[in-house]
């Protein structure tokens, strides 16, 4: 009798074993169904905003979004926008009242911050040491309104600190555009199906046919309008003419690089005897090398054509450069690419040549080329394994890229490299073409054209 009962128990567990393994079989092929089937616009409305979901991500710590509701945070982000509230102003008050043989008037740092808190603490921890960043003004641009994040930013000692925030967030617009609306296409349906089903912009997917993706578009929407607001709308920086530099929140700096910066805003300025620095329009602190030689490049410095795939991290310009890259806000805006940088190598390659009178030819050649000045050994790196256009398999903050930073940086240390005294310099300008590709996409929907026109500052 016991060894029936035995058996009728493992009988049983044995039938709910291939239930539940069916059940679950059953799940995958409704979902595989339910991908290819009708389109369910309320996929759209429940998806979550938050932009990063790599499975791997329980390595990186992620802010919490604030529990206000989207009325009080509307409110809330409008007050702040125009408080414009400089911290630690008492003791490191900003624009400096002292004058220093190095940023006498000051640096602006700018800082677009997601909801990455591991990468952004060691930004902050590589700030800290470095050398004159009592000098800058640190501005925090958000698009997720985070107590978390409020806590770790407000609580810097080292430098003036200012918080601004993207108030056309998909955290203020959850089921709405410029958020994902329960009517909106989905990105992989194509356009004849789109129309049949009546979504909202079904006549209107990118140029290789996908439909728009609110935490795509909305990268490119907060760069646009952070720029805007900085130079257009910051009581502030009303007077101040120097550079800005331009970094994210999975940057890492090095201790000298606003030092190194200081010797580059000489050579653009026609000092150091360099006779083609003044072509430069941009100042570069990062790029992308295979690999880091602080000890032997530490002080040497090319002219090259601005590219967007390799000069677009801890880039600095300032107000002139800015005023000329409003003027093409209408291409900006237009051209087919999510992403800002390569939106910006269209205006520099289609736009600005005409704006200095030199206007492409037929092939879209020109005289004209967007200058940068750029950093053989690196200022400023990209820890960010796992982001926007990152997916590895590891998501770790301690990355390949900084460890392999600081072995160069610990060299130099040692040979005493850093802190050069001058720059060597290389007119590369016209020896190396940056090719213009056509966008990435993501950017077809006529209404992410118009907000983005709309951001637009006119001073």
């Amino acid at each position: 009798m016991f060894l029936v009962t035995k058996l009728r128990k493992s009988f049983l567990m044995r039938v709910c074993l291939t239930l539940a393994v069916v059940s679950l079989l059953w799940l995958h092929v409704g979902v595989f169904i339910y991908r290819g089937a009708e389109i369910d616009f309320e996929h759209r409305f429940n998806s979550s905003s938050v932009l990063l979901n790599h499975p791997n991500f329980s390595n990186i710590e992620l802010a919490k979004p604030t529990n206000l509701t989207v009325p009080e945070l509307m409110e809330k982000i409008t007050i702040e926008n125009n408080e414009q509230k400089i911290l630690n102003s008492n003791h490191i008050p900003w624009p400096p009242v002292n004058e220093t043989e190095i940023w006498p008037k000051g640096i602006v740092i700018t800082i677009q911050v997601h909801n990455r808190i591991s990468y952004l603490r060691k930004l902050l921890r590589s700030l800290s040491q470095a050398a004159w960043i009592e000098r800058a003004l640190l501005i925090f641009s958000h698009n997720i309104y985070s107590e978390e994040l409020n806590d770790i930013i407000q609580s810097i000692p080292f430098a003036a600190v200012m918080q601004i925030h993207f108030p056309y967030s998909t955290q203020l617009f959850p089921s709405t555009f410029p958020g994902d609306s329960p009517s909106d296409c989905p990105r992989d349906i194509n356009k004849e199906r789109a129309v049949a089903v009546g979504c909202s912009n079904a006549q209107t997917p990118d140029l290789y046919g996908h439909y728009r993706e609110a935490r795509y578009s909305q990268t490119k929407h907060h760069w646009w309008w952070k720029v805007n607001f900085i130079f257009g709308k910051i009581r502030a920086l009303r007077h101040y003419d120097g550079p800005v530099i331009f970094m994210e929140e999975d940057h890492y700096v090095a201790e000298d690089f606003l030092h190194v910066l200081w010797l580059q805003q000489i050579l653009l300025k026609g000092g150091s005897k360099c006779n083609f620095c003044n072509q430069a329009h941009i100042l570069s602190l990062g790029s992308y090398p295979k690999y880091f030689n602080h000890r032997e490049a530490s002080n040497m410095v090319e002219l090259l054509p601005w590219s967007s795939s390799k000069h677009n991290m801890g880039m600095a310009f300032n107000r002139s450069v800015w005023q000329n890259f409003q003027k093409c806000s209408d291409m900006f805006c237009s051209v087919d690419d999510y992403n800002w940088d390569w939106s910006l190598l269209h205006v520099a390659q289609k736009c600005l040549p005409s704006l200095f009178g030199e206007p492409a030819n037929e092939k879209g050649k020109s005289k004209f080329i967007l200058g940068a000045l750029v950093l053989k050994a690196p200022r400023v790196f990209h820890i960010g394994e796992c982001g926007v256009h990152h997916r590895k398999a590891s998501c770790a903050s301690d990355t390949s890229t900084l460890r392999k930073a600081e072995t160069s940086l610990r060299s130099a240390r040692k040979a005493e490299t850093l802190f050069p005294t001058t720059l060597r310099t290389k007119n590369m300008l016209g020896t190396k073409a940056v090719r213009l590709k056509k966008g990435n996409g993501g950017w077809g929907d006529p209404r992410d054209r118009e907000l983005c026109l709309s951001l637009t500052v006119i001073d």
